[in-house]
């Protein structure tokens, strides 16, 4: 394990960007950043950990909602700085109650959006604060 951890290329603040993708149909559901605590979290508890920029912390995918990421494979690219992991996915991956943070698309060439999935859950019940 350490040996794959230390192969990694991280950025300048420590951070690999991860794209997590259904492990069975291959739908990308999100995109975070992982450090190497993450990442070695990752390994051991085959669930998916992160680092929060915006928080400046490490946190456990479902930490609060219940929605956990279940690993079944981690990859990482020619370069080894980025990562593909597939997960199961329990819930919902978004935060807004989406499947996938994806869940919208370019509908025209103006530039305007149409949502293409449809919620889960209720992030204001989920997330109670």
């Amino acid at each position: 394990m350490n040996k794959f951890i230390k192969g990694l290329k991280y950025d300048k603040n420590g951070l690999i960007p991860a794209v997590i993708q259904d492990y069975k149909n291959n739908e990308v559901l999100m995109v975070a950043y992982m450090n190497d605590v993450a990442v070695k979290k990752t390994i051991v508890t085959k669930l998916a950990h992160f680092y929060s920029r915006s928080r400046n912390k490490l946190w456990l995918k479902g930490e609060s909602s219940g929605h956990v990421q279940k690993v079944k494979e981690i990859r990482f690219d020619c370069d080894a700085d980025c990562l593909l992991v597939k997960v199961e996915q329990v819930g919902g991956a978004c935060h807004t109650g989406y499947r996938s943070c994806f869940y919208r698309k370019l509908k025209d060439n103006k530039g305007n959006a149409a949502v293409s999935g449809k919620k889960m859950f209720d992030p204001e019940k989920v997330y109670k604060k």
